[in-house]
């Protein structure tokens, strides 16, 4: 055995133990430049299901824009507006030709052609705002990095100074907050990554090192940290198993992830040899990919034969004996088959896919140009579009003057919508059904706004109630429970106010919040007693979508409360050789009970809730 001032001398490597050597190194560095790169990108991560843009009408493309602006976030957005782009250029150019077309045919000059569209100009508005949000994010995200990575150098430079001053009273704790910050901090550059994590894990092994005074708190954090390693080799080890090698290099991320940033160092008796089996494990998913890339290059020239086949099989396809409607449905339905089979044989890389996917898409569209040809013929089309929007006229004259707004309106908006969904009328009769039919929904919604307009004045007598009752509630004496009562009871009674006004209610229920803390109850009691006071606002309001979102807050809490109370206890089970009057032992317990109580109050608003009928 060597004494504490010998060297351990090892033998040198061989040529192929060192080309092994570098191998390893060399694969463990790419998945590591790759945890990189997701980590800067953790916020982008989100599968948005990916619909079949290209056999969507203009309009509810620029629907389906609108809902993905409205409910994912902006930096997740990017594949879904690209094919909505790609697919609405596509056939707004395709529209934009055929109008020309007709422009022209009816004898119109091409310099003096325009043509406009209201879901042309929805649209480019959205694309502007989803450019512009875009752009915000990033700017906020490039400055966030930067301050993050300013952040956790001044870290490892407080760490370097806790390791140099080593005080034993207070080295221990400090150093765990430092560890905690640590976690806390968001993504940095990735450029910087790799190079901060190394050099911060340096410093954590260095104060490890050094921490004899408290031995048993680095024995157990090493015993931990150890065993939480060997699971993740295992893991990594279990990834060679997989067949699907994509799935198994995401997954050996996310591990080179927990070891970096969830798991501490183990004893340096111990830190050779885990780090070696989790780097051999590495490398055999980093081959098996590459393996699978160079299989997969090989079957590019099939892929790429085999859609060739189906744009040649579009391109001969045979229209010339389709005389009817019904003629040219069944040939729709079996282009649609070929383009089906065209998608099925699997994606190809851009390099290698974009000559093929000219040749498709020039098949298609000899297609799509003898179809429209037919139906731009079809007169009787037209004849069928003018009987439906002179039943649309007729009923819309009808409900003028009717006075079931809430039904009427709803019949209104509907027919509106219909109207739009009708295709073009014959041009002789265009522009008089078109002015009946605007007069008679202009006479009906003028007649509704003149109504609201007095329904405005009876809610602005309410709002001003309502700020005057506030300013009252705030120099009232309040006292007992049943003054709360009859306050609450006396402001529900002056009106609902118009959503637009409903901030009061957040203001009447922060000055009765000021009388409910000076009554003589307890914290839990006060508590349920502002809780309630919300909850009965929005139940009066129905506005049961907040009633459901305040639920849904809730069962998190209670989540998460669980969560924090089981990490507590489980850390408490690791201070194995700790008394209960140790002073790491009584801020576990505290902690605890503290969340039990937490728990309870969180519970106590669920049930609440569920007890409500709405």
């Amino acid at each position: 055995m060597l004494e504490n001032n010998e060297e351990k001398v090892e033998k040198p490597k061989t040529e192929e133990q060192l080309k092994s050597s570098k191998e390893t190194e060399s694969a463990v560095n790419e998945v590591e430049n790759e945890v990189a790169n997701e980590s800067e990108k953790a916020d982008e991560k989100h599968e948005i299901p990916m619909l079949d843009y290209d056999s969507m009408e203009l309009d509810k493309l620029v629907s389906e824009l609108k809902s993905l602006l409205k409910n994912y976030p902006i930096q997740q957005l990017k594949s879904n507006v690209d094919a909505i782009k790609t697919a609405f250029n596509s056939k707004f150019g395709a529209l934009l030709a055929e109008k020309k077309a007709a422009f022209l045919a009816e004898g119109g000059n091409s310099i003096d052609f325009q043509f406009s569209s209201p879901v042309k100009t929805e649209y480019n508005k959205l694309l502007s705002e989803y450019k512009s949000k875009r752009d915000a994010y990033y700017s906020q995200l490039e400055k966030q990095l930067k301050e993050n990575l300013e952040r956790r150098n001044n870290l490892i430079e407080e760490l370097k100074t806790l390791i140099k001053n080593a005080d034993p009273k207070t080295m221990y704790n400090d150093f765990q907050e430092i560890q905690n910050r640590w976690k806390n901090i968001g993504p940095v550059p990735k450029t910087k990554y790799n190079d901060t994590w190394r050099t911060y894990h340096h410093h954590v092994e260095r104060f490890y090192d050094l921490l004899h005074l408290n031995k048993d708190f680095r024995e157990l954090d090493f015993k931990h940290n150890l065993e939480e390693k060997l699971r993740l080799i295992e893991r990594a080890e279990a990834l060679n198993d997989i067949e699907d090698v994509n799935i198994a290099f995401k997954e050996l991320q996310e591990l080179h992830r927990l070891w970096k940033e969830e798991v501490g160092p183990v004893s340096k008796e111990h830190r050779e040899d885990v780090w070696g089996k989790f780097s051999e494990a590495t490398k055999k998913i980093h081959d098996k990919r590459h393996q699978h890339f160079r299989e997969l290059k090989s079957k590019y020239q099939e892929m790429i034969d085999a859609k060739l086949a189906v744009a040649a099989e579009i391109s001969a396809f045979d229209t010339s004996k389709n005389n009817t409607h019904n003629d040219w449905q069944k040939s729709i339905v079996a282009i649609e088959k070929l383009r089906k089979k065209y998608f099925d044989i699997g994606k190809l890389p851009y390099s290698k896919s974009e000559a093929v996917w000219q040749e498709f898409k020039a098949a298609t569209k000899k297609f799509n140009t003898a179809k429209n040809a037919f139906y731009k013929n079809e007169k009787s089309s037209q004849n069928d579009n003018l009987k439906r929007k002179i039943e649309l006229v007729e009923l819309a004259e009808s409900l003028k003057d009717s006075e079931d707004w809430n039904e009427t309106t709803n019949t209104m908006k509907r027919i509106q919508s219909d109207w739009k969904k009708i295709g073009h009328v014959p041009r002789k009769f265009s522009d008089d059904i078109w002015k009946r039919f605007k007069n008679a929904c202009n006479h009906y919604f003028d007649r509704l706004h003149a109504v609201k307009n007095e329904q405005n004045k009876e809610q602005i007598a309410v709002v001003e109630a309502k700020k005057e009752f506030i300013e009252q509630v705030k120099s009232a004496e309040i006292k007992t429970i049943e003054d709360v009562q009859n306050t609450l009871t006396d402001w529900r009674g002056l009106g609902a106010l118009p959503r637009n006004a409903r901030h009061l209610d957040e203001k009447f229920n922060k000055a009765m919040d000021a009388h409910l803390e000076e009554l003589n109850l307890n914290r839990v009691d006060v508590e349920m007693m502002k809780f309630k006071n919300v909850v009965d606002t929005y139940l009066s309001q129905e506005d049961y979508r907040k009633l459901d979102s305040e639920q849904f807050f809730i069962r998190k809490k209670i989540d998460e409360t669980v969560r924090e109370m089981q990490q507590l206890e489980n850390n408490l089970s690791f201070i194995s050789n700790a008394t209960e009057d140790n002073p790491l032992v009584k801020n576990v317990r505290k902690g605890i009970n503290e969340f039990k109580d937490q728990l309870d109050l969180w519970q106590e608003k669920l049930d609440y809730l569920k007890r409500l009928d709405y």
